[in-house]
Order: structure tokens, then C-alpha cells, then sequence
């Protein structure tokens, strides 16, 4: 996948002109007459490290969508975590959570698609999570539920949802047989602990759920996995809701920096990968930003660019 967009280069500080003027982020493709959609990703592009907006990337929006163009939000948080943010910049129709698992209109606050895991590959999941002994948490469609062993780790799990309800037993909790399935399980712990879990869970249920770890930088010394329904992920969220706007995928433009935002890179008719996102980010989209999260921005230029609005 990486290898069909080339990576590209940065312009330097000493590169801007003179007046000030942003020079536009390279691409080696030709500039789109028209895209009919706007996607961006939250934390790492809309938001800084606190979580807060970009006044910049607010105004930029407010004004795009005042020109008649759709904005989405595509984000790994719940929709809990999403809200504030979608009622801050004033979108109002579908926003996409947990990774593409979770499809919200916000005026109404209404499910439009979830993809749950349940039935069998939720006890087996449980199942994985309790051999290796791992802090456990199970995400419902706005809501994260722990208890006791991952109290410790709230801090780090609120980025995710501000909805947080504590169980007497994760093990026992009847989310696990839940009709609707589990949005998300997330469990952290010891890196070799983590990556056993992982292995039982590809073996018991890989047709069913996609599963992922990493490394948890704001808790040093621990692990994390991430388990999600395999039929949601950012990609297929963003084909969704270029249908709901009528139009292609083709005419899609998707800003964001982190690896769960390459599966709608690699279907958006433009994408803008953050100045500090990862290089296996950066070489599937089609664009880099100079812009980081910390100083904001990005998204202001990405509307300049594409869709000629100011504001």
C-alpha cells in the first residue's frame, strides 16, 4: 500500500515567502477542480495535546461548511469523546467513532451504523484477555467500562470517552453478551502479556475481530491491544459517508496522523498526513502538512487549498 504514494518532502522555514503567505503542502498529484467533502481526525490534527481545538482549523471549517461543504469527523474516540468537539466547530450530521465502528448523527444523537463484537468472538476475546491477566476495558457505543484493575489507568483511557462507569468485574460484566456487541476492547499490561493475548485472539476469532498492539507512551512500561469488529475501520467509514453526502470517494479530501488513519488514506481522493505524523503515515497519503498539532493549522490550509474558501 505504501509503495503507490511516494512520500514528500517538506519546505522548509526559510522557504515560506516573504509576505507570509503559506506555500501550499506538495503533492505529486494535479489539484482537483472540485471536492464535495471534508473528513479530519481529532486528536493529533484537529486537537492539540490537551485536546483542545485549534481556533485557526474552527474558523476554517465554520467556514467551509458555510460555503455548502459537508465536514465529518473520523476519529478513534467514542462518540462521548467526539460530541464536544463536533458542537464546538457546529457540525451537526454523521461523525464517525471508534475507529469507524461507531456512525453518529449528532443533532440527534442517533446510531446510523455499529459494528459490534459478539456472539463467540466475544468469549473468546474475554477469554484471551483473562489468561494473560490484562486491565480490561470493554467499549459500548458511549461508554468505557473497567473496573478495579484498571483504575490506574483512567487518565490515559478518558482520551478516548469521558464516559467512564466502573463495573464490580469486568469478567462478569453482561457487556459481553450485549445484543448490540462491544464497540472496542482495549487491555493493557506487560508487552510479552500483551502480545500472547493478541495471539490467541488472531487464532480464536481473526474473520471476526481486528486486533492491534502498541506501545501505551503515556504509560511508560505497558502495552496495549486494541480489538474492534473487522467489517469498521476509517476506510470504510469514509465510503460511507461519501455516500450520505452524495458523492465519490474520489472527491474526498481526509487530514490526519496516526496509523489508524491509513485506511482512509488509501481510499480518499486526497489526503493530508500532519507534519509529525509517522513515515509509513506520510508515504500513503498523498500530502504532507508542515503543520503539527501543537501549533495547529493544518486544517486551514488543507480548506485553502482544496476548496479555495477563506475566511
Amino acid at each position: 500500500m505504501s509503495g503507490a504514494r511516494a512520500k514528500k518532502v517538506r519546505k522548509s522555514e526559510d522557504a515560506r515567502p516573504k509576505s507570509g503567505k503559506r506555500p501550499a503542502a506538495k503533492s505529486k498529484r494535479a489539484p482537483k477542480s472540485t471536492y464535495k467533502l471534508l473528513a479530519v481526525d481529532l486528536d493529533g490534527t484537529l486537537l492539540d495535546h490537551d485536546g483542545k481545538p485549534h481556533e485557526e482549523d474552527v474558523r476554517a471549517i465554520q467556514a467551509l461548511m458555510e460555503s455548502g461543504i459537508p465536514v465529518a469527523i473520523i476519529t478513534g474516540r467514542l462518540y462521548s469523546g467526539t460530541r464536544p468537539t463536533a458542537e464546538i466547530v457546529g457540525i451537526r450530521g454523521p461523525v464517525a467513532c471508534a475507529d469507524g465502528s461507531h456512525v453518529v448523527r449528532v443533532e440527534t444523537d442517533e446510531t446510523l451504523v455499529h459494528h459490534g463484537i459478539r456472539g463467540q468472538s466475544a468469549k473468546k476475546l474475554r477469554d484471551a484477555v483473562v489468561r494473560n491477566e490484562l486491565a480490561t476495558f470493554l467499549f459500548a457505543e458511549d461508554a468505557i467500562v473497567y473496573d478495579g484493575a484498571g483504575e490506574a489507568y483512567l487518565p490515559y483511557l478518558r482520551t478516548w470517552s469521558s464516559d467512564m462507569r466502573r463495573a464490580a468485574s469486568i469478567v462478569d460484566d453482561p457487556m459481553w453478551k450485549a445484543a448490540t456487541g462491544l464497540t472496542a476492547v482495549v487491555a493493557l499490561g506487560p508487552e510479552a502479556a500483551i502480545c500472547a493475548a493478541v495471539d490467541d485472539i488472531h487464532k480464536g476469532c481473526r474473520d471476526k475481530a481486528q486486533v492491534s498492539a502498541f506501545p501505551v507512551k503515556r504509560v511508560p512500561g505497558n502495552w496495549g491491544l486494541i480489538a474492534r469488529a473487522s467489517a469498521g475501520t476509517k476506510g470504510t467509514a469514509l465510503e460511507w459517508l461519501a455516500e450520505h453526502h452524495g458523492c465519490t470517494l474520489a472527491e474526498t479530501v481526509t487530514v490526519g496522523d496516526w496509523l489508524n488513519d491509513v485506511p482512509m488514506f488509501a481510499v480518499s481522493g486526497r489526503a493530508f498526513a500532519m507534519g509529525q505524523a509517522p513515515d509509513v503515515v506520510k508515504q500513503v497519503a498523498t500530502d504532507v502538512l508542515e503543520e503539527t498539532s501543537d501549533g495547529g493549522g493544518g486544517i486551514a490550509r488543507v480548506v485553502a487549498e482544496c476548496f479555495g474558501v477563506s475566511w
